[in-house]
């Protein structure tokens, strides 16, 4: 089951926990209403017949899938792509990801600017809405492997902070504000 907390910003090892102290622990429903950002619990070993991930797909209309091996000895040019995955930015289109192997981080910020650290492991499924400030990083395992989801061709392009003046930043901040984000079941 997938855990989130507020993180402290000290600056050890990114794949760290960094829980505050004490720690601060954020609940699913809270997790949404801070940040958008849907949770879905998944059997990954039934996934050709899981009816909730088939609806996420049409509903949303994802398309094209792919999967991610992400790990010194799978991902070319690991260290340069760790650097850019844990880079403060938004993206123009959600980010779907479903952890099939291993584990890692999803740090997203709330409605205050603070992080909140989301540790998915397999079977968890976020739904990370276009606009919102975020990162990924490993943890000390150092391996995850993750299908990832798109409408259409594959379009992966950060946008790094400050974005705030791009217009999927600003529909993001409305909605959020607004409480209009609205979850698939």
């Amino acid at each position: 089951m997938v855990q989130a907390w507020y993180m402290n910003e000290e600056p050890y090892d990114k794949r760290e926990e960094h829980h505050k102290n004490p720690p601060k622990f954020v609940p699913l429903d809270d997790l949404f209403k801070l940040t958008g950002v849907e949770y879905y619990k998944l059997d990954i070993n039934n996934l050709k017949s899981d009816e909730t991930l088939e609806n996420i797909k049409k509903e949303r209309g994802y398309t094209y899938e792919d999967q991610i091996t992400i790990s010194p000895e799978h991902l070319p040019n690991y260290e340069e792509k760790l650097k850019i995955f844990y880079s403060e930015h938004i993206h123009t289109d959600e980010e779907i990801r479903l952890c099939v192997e291993g584990s890692g981080y999803f740090d997203v910020r709330d409605k205050n600017d603070s992080w909140i650290r989301v540790l998915v492991v397999p079977g968890d499924l976020l739904i990370v809405p276009a606009g919102i400030y975020h990162r990924f990083t490993l943890d000390t395992k150092n391996y995850i492997i993750a299908r990832r989801f798109f409408v259409g061709e594959p379009v992966w392009t950060p946008y790094n902070r400050p974005a705030d003046d791009m217009a999927a930043r600003k529909e993001y901040v409305e909605k959020l504000n607004g409480g209009t984000f609205t979850k698939v079941n």
